[in-house]
Parts: C-alpha cells; structure tokens; sequence
C-alpha cells in the first residue's frame, strides 16, 4: 500500500485555471446562433440599433481538466485530459498528475514517461517522473532524475527541493542540506508551499520527519530566519527528536541561544512516540 505523499507545485497561468462560474460548454455543445428578431417598425426619428453578439467561450478538454484539478476532482480531470491531444507533453503531464493525486503511481508513471517522449526537454516531466521513483523508494532512480531536470532548469528551487528530499531519503544529509539551501537561495517560501495544482510536483513526505525538521530548523537558522528556525524547533522536538543538545552545540543556532522562545523550547519535555 502506498502513503499519501505531500505534494507541491507551481501553479497554472491564469489563462488555464478557469474558475468555476465559466460556462462549461465543449465543442459538441456550441451554442447554435438564433435568428434575428423581427425588426420593429420604422420609425425615421429612431433607428434601432443591432445588438452587439458576444461569442461563446470554447471550453476545451484540457480546460476542464483544470477545473476539475482545481475542484480536486482528479478521477474526472484524467478523463477530460484524455479527450485533448495525446501528441502534447503537458497535457500527458497533467494526465500523470491527475493519476498520481490518486495514488495509482504507475498509470502516473507512464503518462510522465509519455510526455517526456514527446518533449525529452520537458523538466516538469522528468521532475514528476522522478517523485514516483520517490514514492516506490527507489531513491537513486529519484535522485538522478531530479539532477536531470536541474540541467533542464538550473534555477528551479523546487526541484533542488526535491533532490534534498532524495539525498535525505539516502541518508547523505551533507547533500541533502546543500541541495535544500540552494532550493531556499531560489525562493526563501520554498518550503512553504502546500498548493496541489501545477505541472511541477514537490514532494515533501519524509519518513524520519523528527530529523527533517532539525535539518530545516538548522538551516533557517543559519539563513538568518529565526522565525522558521524556532518553528522548525518546534516541530523538530514535537515529532520526537531525541539530541536536544544539537541545538544548543551546533553552532548554526548560536544567534538564538538568548531568545526566550528559543528557551522555552529547550525547556519542553520531548514527546514519547
């Protein structure tokens, strides 16, 4: 059986992401233009004036796949996805995210290797591929596809977000660490992100969350950001994290040791799991 994963993305444009009030209507079902009226009788003092007719909006398939992706509807969105043109990569994409939304990684698995067939430069894709070698714990494979889709796109936080998770997963937590500060280099909410709409996955399940969150707090603190670095405290201590002198030894927190908040936190009594 296979954990729910915490997923992450970049969001559709605006021009993708219909909302909900958008009239529904497909191809098939184009409204069929109406006779004019009768025209009133003439009068020389007031000529009427036509009205102007507003065309209908063309919802397409991969329209309302975005809908139903928004509405978290994924069994429905995979169906519209499946009535657009298979020959494009970022709908076979999005087709994979529906399915992986769903848990069936490996229908996801072959959309995400369709679409980067059709499109072998696609980073998305090869990022997406990468977290269902995550999510069967195949961290290598998931490692070696997210420094794929780096040399597709350089400047990506949440694929370096990725590859930390993978390094962590491997246990190489220098690795892990310089991936993650570079991710946080990029975009400082990086780690903060819990949308579940996008082309880019960013998978956040960790198994040993205690350690994650020590190794986030360690590097919020070193970044300067005493906030997220005391929040990750928190969080670190909460989910069992037993070598409570770390950080009071480390010397990333050394700029926290006099902040009553930070402890307080020190003070609590760790959580028996």
């Amino acid at each position: 059986m296979v954990s729910k994963h915490w997923l992450a993305a970049v969001t559709f444009t605006t021009a993708q992401w219909i909302l909900a009030a958008t009239p529904q209507t497909t191809a098939s079902q184009t409204p069929v233009p109406q006779p004019a009226p009768a025209p009133s009788s003439f009068r020389p003092d007031s000529s009427p004036t036509p009205a102007a007719t507003k065309p209908a909006t063309l919802v397409t398939p991969e329209m309302r796949g975005d809908i139903f992706m928004a509405r978290k509807m994924y069994r429905e969105a995979a169906e519209a996805y499946r009535e657009a043109p298979q020959d494009n990569a970022v709908i076979l994409n999005k087709t994979g995210i529906a399915y992986h939304q769903m848990l069936d990684l490996d229908t996801a698995k072959k959309y995400y290797e369709r679409a980067v067939k059709v499109n072998s430069q696609y980073a998305e894709a090869v990022n997406n591929l990468g977290t269902i070698y995550y999510a069967k714990k195949s961290y290598r494979r998931a490692v070696n596809q997210y420094k794929k889709a780096l040399r597709l796109t350089p400047n990506s936080a949440s694929i370096y977000s990725n590859l930390g998770t993978g390094y962590f997963a491997r246990k190489d937590y220098k690795l892990a660490t310089e991936a993650w500060q570079q991710a946080l280099v990029l975009d400082p909410d990086v780690f903060e992100n819990r949308s579940t709409r996008g082309v880019l996955l960013q998978e956040k399940s960790v198994e040993k969350r205690a350690k994650f969150h020590y190794y986030m707090a360690k590097m919020y603190a070193k970044s300067g950001s005493n906030d997220r670095a005391l929040l990750y405290i928190r969080k670190a201590l909460e989910e069992g994290f037993k070598e409570k002198k770390k950080f009071e030894e480390e010397p990333e927190f050394a700029a926290l040791k006099d902040l009553p908040e930070f402890k307080e936190l020190l003070a609590m009594e760790p959580r028996v799991l």
